[in-house]
């Protein structure tokens, strides 16, 4: 490692990751493109695949979901697919490039019985296609977590979405310590922990960094920290807020890779709003990795031939560094 490493913290405070937040974008992205050399590979951006297994009806309120079962939402509802449909589109994804394949059950928490059994087939038959594989299905418990281990589970996914204070704002059918369990669960079973959020719920500067700041006290860090930018939803009670300016989303990326610079930062939902360039800035902010495909569960991702031609610049532009 680099002699310019930074020691990895789990007592970062609030203040401390809003005055990192606040600094001169050009310093701060100088900084975490630094530490992003040390600690990542830096040419290298994971491409996640992921699929709504089972989409809709949700009993959680959410404001910013539209799965919710609360709101009038023009999605079409479905039951869990099936296992050998699931693994097809698997298969699709690894032929495509994806590295990781994600599956997400509108579930307010994961119950015991036949969808869960076949929950667990799916990830077998994504680890035997030689993909990671990742779920989130809400809340689970210990016993839980460790069947999907056993199933050979790479990560689960389960998102903060906000910092504990304004996390009331955004959804009031399950707290923020019911969350905190579910990620323990998943330490206990030593699952991969995803975890992150969104932007642009009209929360703070300080909100998201208290939600870093909880990140951070993992020890270790998450492996995964998604980070989302709304995308309105009408019908959602968030269903008219405007989309965030990009700088905020490359301030977001490049905070959370200095914060955690071990983890690998996703930038996720509200990419297809980012310019080819704003998207580059935000990798060169720390982001290195993106969900690969057209549909994040039931919300528009960029297209994928946009994202062959982001990938074909960002290697045309690697080479011509390897040519100098």
């Amino acid at each position: 490692m680099l002699e310019s490493a930074q020691e990895i913290r789990h007592d970062w405070t609030v203040d401390e990751i809003v005055a990192v937040h606040d600094q001169p974008l050009l310093e701060l992205i100088g900084e975490a493109n630094r530490l992003h050399r040390v600690y990542q590979p830096p040419n290298y951006v994971q491409k996640a695949s992921l699929l709504s297994v089972k989409t809709g009806g949700c009993p959680e309120d959410c404001a910013y979901c539209p799965q919710s079962a609360h709101y009038e939402v023009n999605i079409e509802r479905s039951p869990l697919m099936p296992t050998e449909k699931v693994l097809e589109l698997a298969a699709r994804a690894r032929a495509a490039g994806a590295d990781r394949f994600c599956m997400g059950a509108a579930w307010r928490q994961v119950r015991d019985g036949a969808e869960f059994d076949a929950l667990l087939d799916m990830v077998r038959g994504v680890r035997a296609l030689g993909l990671e594989a990742c779920v989130t299905l809400g809340m689970l418990n210990e016993s839980q977590a460790q069947r999907l281990k056993e199933a050979g589970l790479t990560a689960y996914n389960h998102n903060l979405d906000t910092g504990p204070e304004y996390y009331s704002k955004i959804i009031s059918t399950r707290t923020y310590e019911d969350r905190l369990k579910t990620l323990q669960a998943i330490r206990a079973a030593g699952i991969e922990m995803c975890c992150g959020g969104i932007i642009g719920m009209g929360e703070s500067v300080r909100d998201r960094a208290a939600m870093l700041q909880v990140l951070a006290s993992f020890d270790p860090h998450p492996e995964s920290v998604p980070i989302n930018a709304l995308v309105a939803v009408a019908g959602t009670p968030l269903g008219e807020r405007e989309k965030i300016d990009s700088v905020v989303f490359v301030r977001m990326i490049a905070t959370t890779r200095i914060v955690m610079p071990q983890a690998r930062v996703r930038l996720s939902a509200g990419r297809s709003n980012l310019s080819r360039e704003a998207q580059i800035l935000c990798m060169i902010a720390g982001a290195n990795s993106i969900f690969y495909g057209e549909t994040l569960l039931t919300t528009p991702n960029a297209r994928m031939p946009e994202d062959d031609a982001l990938f074909a610049a960002l290697e045309a532009i690697s080479s011509e560094a390897r040519a100098q």
